[in-house]
């Protein structure tokens, strides 16, 4: 009988406490309470703590089967290569689970897979690819290089241009007004001609300067008006009497031009803009010719004009001289005055189309008619920028033209209906100028 005392080895098929395992019965129980059972640990490092989980992780990936048994610590793999990873005992700390981005389970590198371990995470999606970008840029890089040829060469010919003084000096001025109001002026003055060129426009020796054209440009709120002052027209010259108003110009150059023309009109004059003869002629050449409408043949041998009734194309040589002729001209020097409208508003058509805006060429050639320009001091390169644009309506005809009425041909001023016009001009309402005032000529029709 087998000695309680002495419950034998494992090797005894006799022993009391393991003959169970022989087939000697049922093993003994023991004495003392049962002890626990503890799954073996493992420290975690010193170093390292658990980061923060990354914005995006692998939450469409498979979680554990039922059945499947996690790995020991220490053991690669895991779920079909999933794993717990190594726990605490490996390399780098805490490493986060790939159900959260990050790069395995409890400790090391883990497996491959990404349930519970291994390096997980959505792959990032490829990029697209945007061919309106690409078309863009393809388009945008010619337009930015056309833009600066044309702002290169507006700025190049805007230093050709003279800066005149043209601010009056002396006497009171009318006080700032609703919109702007330029002052233009083509002088007959040969300065800068050549002998050559006085014979080809036809404009004869004489000496001095004097105004063959006077008119004022007013743009506001409003339409835009054209108001052109009879270059005879009679009226007080501040120091000079009574006189015609293009004597001074004569007198006192812009200056007091300006002066007298504010003193009788009551109207502010903003800009001033001035163009001889060669000017005009080179200008015209500039933009390419234009386009002029005679309402009958015209020849008149002093101003070199010989054209046909009719619409048609012309020159410089013949821009000049369809401006300046008198004698061919319906009402004379009225009907020089209408002429004179027309073939600045053609010059503004052309000057602001498309095709001149967007040619450098022809922007280049327009430049070179700028040589004979002159402006008055202070205006800027947007300023003579908004003054050319100011054309736009009066080459599309949206403008209206008026002369300064007048009374007869000795051009007195019918003064109740020109201040009533130059009224509407200072409020900045043109629009309400009664028609029977704003006439081609000024006469009443």
């Amino acid at each position: 009988m087998p000695n309680p005392r002495n419950p034998g080895s494992p090797n005894d098929p006799r022993s009391q406490q393991y003959g169970w395992a022989y087939g000697s019965g049922q093993p003994a129980q023991p004495s003392g309470p049962e002890p626990t059972n503890v799954m073996p640990t493992i420290r975690r490092p010193p170093g390292g703590s658990p980061p923060q989980a990354p914005p995006r992780g692998g939450y469409d990936r498979p979680l554990p089967q039922p059945g499947q048994i996690a790995p020991t610590p220490g053991q690669q793999g895991g779920y079909g290569n999933q794993g717990y990873d190594q726990g605490y005992g490996q390399q780098g700390g805490w490493s986060q689970p790939s159900e959260y981005g990050g790069n395995g389970g409890y400790g090391g590198p883990g497996g491959p897979g990404d349930g519970y371990g291994g390096r997980g995470g959505r792959q990032p999606k490829p990029k697209k690819r945007h061919p309106f970008r690409r078309f863009v840029a393809i388009v945008m890089i010619p337009v930015l290089i056309l833009v600066g040829a044309v702002a290169w060469i507006g700025i190049s010919a805007w230093n050709k241009v003279d800066k005149v003084p043209y601010e009056p000096t002396a006497g009171e001025r009318p006080a700032d007004q609703p919109g702007t109001t330029y002052l233009i002026v083509a002088s007959d003055s040969r300065e800068g001609l050549t002998a050559e060129e006085k014979k080809k426009l036809s404009t004869g020796d004489a000496a001095g300067s004097r105004t063959d054209t006077i008119k004022l440009l007013h743009t506001g709120a409003g339409k835009t008006i054209v108001v052109t002052l009879p270059r005879d027209s009679i009226v007080p010259i501040p120091g000079h009497g009574e006189t015609k108003i293009n004597a001074a110009f004569a007198y006192g150059g812009p200056e007091l031009l300006v002066q007298t023309i504010e003193q009788n009109t009551g109207v502010r004059i903003d800009g001033y803009v001035e163009i001889g003869m060669g000017g005009l002629a080179r200008l015209v050449d500039g933009v390419g010719g234009i386009e002029i409408c005679p309402k009958k043949d015209m020849k008149d041998p002093k101003a070199g004009l010989d054209v046909k009734k009719g619409c048609q194309e012309v020159d410089g040589v013949t821009a000049l001289a369809y401006s300046r002729s008198r004698y061919a001209a319906e009402d004379g020097d009225l009907g020089r005055g209408a002429n004179q409208t027309e073939v600045i508003s053609a010059i503004g058509k052309k000057a602001t189309s498309l095709g001149t805006l967007l040619n450098p060429a022809k922007l280049a050639e327009m430049g070179e008619g700028a040589e004979g320009l002159k402006v008055g001091e202070g205006m800027s390169v947007i300023g003579g920028a908004k003054f050319l644009w100011a054309f736009k309506a009066l080459a599309g005809g949206s403008a209206m033209t008026c002369g300064v009425p007048i009374r007869d041909f000795a051009v007195n001023w019918r003064k109740e209906d020109a201040l009533t016009m130059f009224g509407h001009i200072k409020a900045d309402t043109v629009d309400q100028i009664p028609a029977d005032i704003c006439t081609p000529t000024g006469l009443p029709e």
